[in-house]
């Protein structure tokens, strides 16, 4: 996977971590976080959800209630960074 120059070491595994298959069952919330806060902005609402924008794409997530990312909110956040170019098959010229 080619990740973006701008993210440091800790912010690429977490990327890769995300797209990985089997889902890494390590994959914690507060890395995940640290992540889009490189990529774009994060704000927390008062219902235990986030929203995440990245360039033109947003997305609701639910914080999860212990310290992993559950399978549906990794879905959409896969689907959400493969929309801005952030995924292991994204063009990074287009």
């Amino acid at each position: 996977m080619s990740a973006p120059e701008h993210l440091n070491s800790h912010h690429r595994e977490t990327l890769a971590q995300i797209f990985r298959h089997p889902l890494s069952h390590n994959l914690e919330w507060h890395a995940i976080v640290s992540l889009l806060e490189s990529v774009g902005t994060v704000k927390e609402t008062k219902k235990d959800h986030v929203v995440v924008t990245i360039g033109d794409s947003t997305e609701t997530l639910e914080v999860p209630h212990n310290k992993d990312i559950d399978p549906n909110s990794l879905a959409n956040l896969r689907r959400l960074l493969r929309n801005e170019g952030y995924a292991p098959d994204a063009d990074p010229a287009a």
